[in-house]
């Protein structure tokens, strides 16, 4: 069975290139436009890994995150990051908010920034879902 991959990016082309990547690979892509919609889409699809971009309307890929980590049924889902943001960048500000009394979370499973080549994306996804 094809593993289900959700893909939360507000960026329509963005959207479809990640898309175009997951379903030439055998993958079944789920998209969401932010992080709200993003944790929706968890709960009801239940992927088996989660694309993320970091800056997004409504609700941020680093609430996202930080919201997946915490969750006792969700943490296990595998995340790739997926962003503009350098990875130092997406890591303070994960320690940021356990200075203010949150839980501390776990890096993701990988951190591409943005241009990605899909060869590098595809390699990614399948040492994490082999």
């Amino acid at each position: 069975m094809a593993k289900k991959v959700l893909n939360v990016e507000d960026d329509a082309d963005t959207r479809t290139f990640v898309s175009t990547v997951l379903e030439e690979n055998g993958y079944i892509p789920i998209m969401a436009i932010d992080g709200a919609e993003g944790m929706k889409k968890v709960k009801e699809e239940r992927p088996d890994l989660i694309i993320l971009d970091i800056l997004m309307p409504r609700e941020s890929g680093i609430k996202m995150y930080h919201e997946l980590k915490l969750d006792p049924n969700l943490k296990d889902i595998p995340v790739v990051m997926l962003s503009g943001v350098s990875k130092r960048t997406f890591l303070r500000s994960q320690a940021a908010l356990t200075e203010f009394g949150e839980e501390t979370v776990p890096e993701p499973q990988a951190y591409l920034e943005k241009p990605v080549e899909p060869e590098d994306l595809a390699e990614t996804l399948k040492k994490i879902l082999g």
